[in-house]
């Protein structure tokens, strides 16, 4: 089973449940059955600083991925770590869904494109 470790930093109500439900399952979908995750969760400023530091621009954004391990081959007995997924509900509002898989796909190294499009399309219908 995939472990989910969930911070919620925004200070807003989060659906967390379903949120590490859908994780799970989009993960399953792309053959992740065991490994670890975390889905956190902040307010637009620490958003925005995130996103200077790391893609050095200065906005805030829906969602970001930071991917450690993704699909790589791993020797027997070291856990899968994924990476964290970053998502600001400020931004995203009750429309989390769709930045959650997008975000969660980058960190299995999908690229933007058609290919990521379809499958986002196949995962949230």
């Amino acid at each position: 089973m995939v472990t989910v470790e969930l911070a919620n930093r925004s200070g807003a109500e989060v659906e967390e449940e379903a949120a590490v439900e859908l994780a799970r399952q989009v993960l399953a979908a792309e053959g992740i059955e065991d490994g670890e995750l975390g889905l956190v969760f902040v307010g637009p400023d620490e958003m925005r600083e995130l996103k200077r530091d790391h893609l050095g621009e200065d906005e805030v954004t829906d969602v970001l991925s930071f991917p450690i391990d993704g699909r790589d081959a791993l020797p027997d007995g070291v856990p899968r770590q994924l990476g964290d997924a970053v998502l600001c509900p400020q931004v995203v509002g009750d429309a989390w869904r769709e930045p959650l898989v997008h975000g969660l796909l980058h960190l299995l190294g999908y690229e933007h494109g058609e290919e990521m499009e379809a499958r986002e399309a196949a995962l949230l219908s």
